[in-house]
């Protein structure tokens, strides 16, 4: 499915008019670092990021980032979040903004139950895109992947000559509500294990 979103992404460049942001290329390297990690979503050492190797994505991977309700589940275990302040390096005359974010995982939500995500991000010092939430209703058991898109015209980049760090923010809940037993949502998936994805979208200074 990524690879399918990656094509169609591909597609569109193609034919947006020459002088646009889409069309610019990826600068020659990427490197992305954690600075910091919080949230109950993502326990110190289960969250890693990396770049892809064609510097046009970057990716999240959570090894603990569970929100479950109902028969066994803590008070507490309903919700859980993770805010992740990333550091960014690259060549100078770039700048980048976020065309497009995956998110992807698997939910098993017993018949009256709710599963919820929800995610933005931000430069520091710049007002955070708004929060997308995308449902989910039991009965439910299989792998989930959700997409928000920005238009190109929307796209918020960094200021040139700037290095703002960049900050995600994902939530994760689930409601039991009339349903009985467990229901559980995971932000990872069990083939890649890759649970979101965000798409760069480079242009020259």
């Amino acid at each position: 499915m990524l690879t399918t979103l990656a094509a169609a992404a591909l597609a569109l460049a193609a034919v947006v008019p020459a002088g646009t942001a889409a069309e610019q290329t990826a600068p020659d390297y990427v490197r992305v670092d954690v600075l910091t990690v919080n949230g109950s979503g993502c326990p110190a050492g289960t969250a890693a990021v990396a770049a892809s190797e064609d510097r046009t994505s970057f990716t999240v991977t959570y090894s603990e980032y569970l929100a479950q309700a109902g028969a066994g589940a803590e008070p507490t275990d309903f919700r859980k979040n993770c805010q992740l302040t990333l550091q960014l390096s690259y060549p100078q005359g770039f700048t980048f903004g976020i065309a497009q974010a995956d998110y992807r995982g698997f939910a098993h939500l017993q018949s009256g139950a709710t599963g919820l995500e929800q995610g933005n991000y931000y430069f520091t010092g710049m007002s955070p895109t708004a929060r997308k939430s995308h449902s989910y209703h039991g009965p439910f058991s299989d792998n989930w992947q959700a997409t928000d898109t920005t238009q190109w015209d929307a796209i918020v980049y960094a200021p040139c000559g700037e290095r703002r760090l960049f900050n995600v923010n994902t939530e994760l809940r689930v409601s039991a509500g009339s349903s009985r037993g467990t229901s559980f949502m995971v932000m990872d998936s069990t083939d890649s294990n890759v649970s979101t994805r965000y798409h760069f979208s480079w242009k020259r200074c």
